[in-house]
């Protein structure tokens, strides 16, 4: 029973880590169809690219915090996978998601620059 319990609450943090993930990227290419956006409207409009030009820089710093946001939670996701060894009732245990897309938690770090 206790393995059970164990096991359904392994599975749900997984739902939930596989959620953000999802919702991260959902919001990365809103941020990006934003600012997409926004230039073809300044562009429309025929002003002047500096007319808006600190809006579009937070927006770009939106997404930039994004994609931090985007490895942190794979890095998590990572060393949850790696955590799940070390827990009596899930060692051995294959979630999904595992095996193919999961980095390591020494890896997937990038240093990713947002130019507007």
């Amino acid at each position: 029973m206790r393995r059970q319990m164990i096991q359904q609450a392994a599975y749900d943090v997984g739902l939930q880590v596989r959620l953000v993930e999802d919702k991260i990227e959902t919001a990365l290419e809103e941020l990006a169809e934003l600012q997409k956006l926004m230039i073809r409207a300044r562009a429309t409009a025929g002003v002047a690219t500096a007319t808006g030009h600190q809006a579009l820089e937070q927006v770009a710093e939106s997404l930039q915090g994004m994609v931090a946001a985007r490895g942190n939670v794979a890095m998590a996701h990572a060393i949850l996978k790696e955590t799940a060894q070390h827990v009596p009732g899930l060692r051995d245990t294959v979630m999904f998601g595992d095996e193919s897309d999961t980095p390591k938690p020494t890896e997937g770090h990038a240093d990713l620059r947002i130019v507007a």
